[in-house]
């Protein structure tokens, strides 16, 4: 008997995604035949070999309304004709493709909702876009019966806006054996997009009264702007920007930094429900961070306190959270070991579980 065939669809360079890098190769592994579509950028590396199959699309220009209506094109051709047995879209930029498609072929359809795409502040801060997205949301997701996110919160808000009950599948790293390095220096690392909303405008200036040397690994619609603010602090030499980074030298970086950042403005719901990819990687290398306090992250926090957390993020309380961690060995090694108890519970082997069975009930329909 043939293996089901799914494809995933998602906009972003498929080199760098690390959760659906994991998503596809558990699937291959539990017997699926997996395909990963995404778009190329002009500046993509080649592709790095996977257990699934990857496929990128060129696009004629890397944002705004024409990208997407480019690659929705190229995308719902290239559904309509390529085998599968089940379609998967990825947060709603990829939804209507994949919903056409799979009307269209009657094929089985998943929503992987890893965000509230609708809520996101580059979204919500431009009214025409966010009745768009919101129109867009309105007529696909209820049409998604089958999906899963990426934390409680999110579960129950997608049931109360679309009446979808999707399953939890957290963003929970592979565990491994991990023995805590000697930290040859201590420095701060922030990892993930370097978007709008991410805390950088009260993050940077609170490095002013940091004596500590921060990283920042990622890209993003803020990372000009976070430069800029950088030059206009005065703390340059206090902050290394490393642009986009492999995920094999990521996890170096992540395993040898002696805090970790996840921080997000109270501007939208998005960020306020939460549950970030970066807060279990810190969580696996034994890298006690500063958080901001949302209920996904509080909930964890109150079964294992691995996180200083904080309410208001300006600079002060960045600083003040960033120094006793610095200062108070008693605290952080407190953190540091419930990080290595928390690990062994919140990990991806036990998230993959659900995954699979997700897939395995929809193919068996």
């Amino acid at each position: 008997m043939n293996p089901k065939r799914i494809i995933c669809t998602v906009t972003n360079d498929l080199n760098y995604d690390q959760r659906m890098i994991r998503i596809c190769t558990s699937l291959v592994n539990a017997g699926f035949d997996v395909t990963l579509i995404g778009f190329k950028r002009k500046k993509s590396l080649p592709l790095t070999q996977r257990p699934f199959k990857q496929v990128r699309l060129p696009i004629i220009t890397e944002q705004g309304k024409l990208m997407y209506f480019h690659y929705w094109l190229n995308l719902f051709f290239v559904l309509l004709f390529r085998k599968s047995d089940i379609l998967c879209a990825i947060d709603l930029d990829t939804i209507m493709p994949v919903y056409f498609a799979s009307a269209i072929r009657g094929k089985k359809r998943v929503y992987d909702a890893h965000e509230i795409f609708t809520d996101l502040k580059e979204v919500i801060s431009r009214p025409t876009v966010h009745k768009m997205w919101n129109w867009i949301g309105n007529f696909a997701v209820p049409k998604f019966p089958t999906g899963y996110t990426i934390g409680d919160c999110y579960a129950d808000e997608f049931k109360k806006r679309y009446g979808v009950t999707y399953g939890v599948v957290r963003n929970a790293t592979i565990l491994k054996p991990f023995v805590i390095p000697n930290k040859k220096e201590q420095y701060i690392l922030y990892q993930g997009w370097v978007n709008v909303g991410r805390c950088f405008e009260q993050l940077i200036p609170a490095m002013k009264y940091i004596n500590c040397q921060l990283i920042i690994c990622g890209e993003g619609n803020f990372y000009q702007q976070s430069k800029d603010l950088a030059r206009e602090h005065n703390v340059e030499d206090k902050i290394s920007f490393r642009g986009y980074v492999p995920p094999g030298e990521l996890t170096a970086y992540t395993k040898d930094a002696y805090i970790g950042i996840t921080l997000f403005e109270d501007t939208s719901l998005s960020n306020r429900l939460s549950l970030a990819n970066r807060f279990f990687d810190y969580m696996h290398s034994g890298v006690p961070q500063l958080c901001i306090k949302y209920p996904e992250y509080e909930r964890i926090n109150n079964e294992y306190e691995i996180a200083s957390l904080i309410e208001q993020p300006t600079p002060e309380t960045i600083a003040a959270a960033l120094n006793k961690m610095l200062d108070d060995e008693r605290y952080y090694s407190l953190l540091q070991q419930n990080c290595l108890k928390a690990r062994e519970v919140y990990c991806w082997q036990e998230e993959e579980k659900k995954l699979v069975s997700i897939y395995n009930q929809l193919s068996n329909k």
